[in-house]
Formats: C-alpha cells, sequence, structure tokens
C-alpha cells in the first residue's frame, strides 16, 4: 500500500492542495499527518482525501478544540497505525517517541524538524516528510511510504 506523509502544513493551502493532488494521481490509499497543521481552516483540506487519515497533533496546533472538530480522530501521538501488516508509530516530534514505541514498530512517522529525511535504523524505517509549507528551509517535500518494502520516497513539490 501507498501512504501519502505530509507534515508542518502551517496554514499554507497551495501547498496542501498540491500534495492531496500528487497523492490522487499516485493513488495513494492512506493518509498521514503528523502534526502541524495551525489553524482549523486548513485541516479541513485534508477532508478532501477519500482514504483514511491518521492525524497527531504537532506542537504549533493551538486551536486544538477547532481542529478535532473537523477532524475528529486527531489525537496527540503516540498514534500507532497498521497497513499491511506493517506497524507505524506516528508522532510529531521523534524526540517525543518512547523507545519501547519505537521498538516495536516497523516504520516510524514524524515531523517538526522541518527538515526531510527517510532512514533505516535497526531495521525501522524512519520518514521525516520534511516540511509541506516551505516557510522554514524554502523546500516544500512530502512523502510517499510503500508498506511492501517498506520504503519512502521524499518528493519536492516545487522546483528546487
Amino acid at each position: 500500500m501507498l501512504i501519502g506523509v505530509l507534515a508542518d502544513t502551517h496554514d499554507r493551502l497551495p501547498m496542501i492542495d498540491a500534495a492531496l493532488g500528487l497523492f490522487a494521481r499516485r493513488r495513494v490509499g492512506a493518509l498521514i499527518h503528523p502534526g502541524d497543521y495551525v489553524a482549523p481552516f486548513a485541516i479541513q483540506r485534508l477532508k478532501r482525501f477519500a482514504g483514511p487519515i491518521h492525524a497527531t497533533f504537532g506542537n504549533n496546533d493551538g486551536e486544538r478544540a477547532g481542529l478535532k472538530a473537523v477532524l475528529p480522530q486527531l489525537t496527540d501521538g503516540p498514534l500507532f497505525v497498521e497497513s499491511d501488516g506493517r506497524a507505524i508509530l506516528v508522532h510529531h516530534f521523534a524526540d517525543w517517541c518512547e523507545p519501547a514505541d519505537v521498538k516495536r514498530a516497523d516504520i516510524v512517522v514524524t515531523g517538526h524538524t522541518h527538515k526531510a529525511d527517510v532512514r533505516i535504523s535497526q531495521r525501522t524505517l524512519f520518514v521525516n516528510p520534511g516540511e509541506c509549507c516551505g516557510w522554514v528551509t524554502g523546500r516544500c517535500s512530502i512523502a510517499i511510504i510503500n508498506t511492501d518494502g517498506p520504503s519512502a520516497e521524499i518528493i519536492d513539490l516545487l522546483p528546487r
């Protein structure tokens, strides 16, 4: 299964729309967002996605009640998702993950640093899609996870 990952969208609606369009073209089956939506109007865009949405709060999601009203499954991390027999740990920041949770995960998805990163450590795939918004680094990036490998690729939404 292909899973689309975007993080740190920080209200940048055109990049959210671009990510969702790319996910639709690639026939992504599920969506993960590990936080920092910021406002309810931005998270409303995610509801256009046709498949399941797995989402955690970030550290810049101040209007939590409004965000949760739009996306009721939104939760504090850690969040565990199962897909194709893979245990996926979702949390906004890698440093917030408990070692025991990381140990039982096949895939760990985080955000927060605004830096794209895909790596394997001790047979666990770690994925940080970077920042979808591009406000900090100037790079608007997302990721697609393939649970078959598992593997992941970082995709730039704008030319670099």
